[in-house]
């Protein structure tokens, strides 16, 4: 996640501030200098792994000890969700970032798409959080783009998707 928010700030997609910890002394002291701007901070564990949040590798606090104290409990778990497998995952460092209330939440990615041979665009109106159910579920929902390796995608592609997910 630090990683694709470092990517983003670099083409000037806005994202929350913060900055990656690797110990719960380390976690404080970012959110110390991030406490004039925010009344709640996220601690997160950085796993190649989706569903950290009901794993316990994300927790929404209210206070610098609190920092202190989720970084304590994140640090040097073994992460367990339905992305990782039994096994697990160790986690090294967290994220610390200072949250922003959300009017809406949507979720996007891209990935690529194996039988298409090309990379797909997928938003949606219905959030992060298990997205594969929504994918099941209710299938409208989730919205493609295909388009091409050469040429990235297109800002007229990328705008349709855009009204798309605003109209529907």
């Amino acid at each position: 996640e630090y990683q694709a928010k470092e990517i983003f700030t670099r083409y000037g997609i806005p994202t929350n501030h913060g900055a990656v910890a690797r110990s719960a002394q380390e976690a404080f002291k970012i959110a110390e200098s991030l406490s004039k701007e925010a009344s709640q901070f996220a601690v997160k564990a950085q796993v190649h792994a989706g569903g950290r949040g009901k794993g316990g590798g994300i927790k929404i606090v209210k206070s610098l000890e609190e920092v202190r104290q989720a970084a304590q409990k994140i640090i040097g778990m073994n992460l367990v969700t339905p992305q990782t497998g039994s096994e697990g995952k160790p986690v090294d460092c967290v994220l610390v970032e200072a949250t922003t209330p959300l009017a809406k939440e949507y979720y996007a990615s891209v990935i690529l798409d194996r039988s298409m041979a090309k990379p797909c665009l997928i938003v949606s109106e219905a959030g992060g959080m298990e997205i594969e159910e929504v994918a099941a579920k209710e299938p409208d929902k989730i919205l493609k783009q295909y388009f091409s390796l050469d040429q990235g995608l297109e800002p007229a592609q990328a705008d349709e998707m855009a009204a798309r997910l605003v109209k529907d």
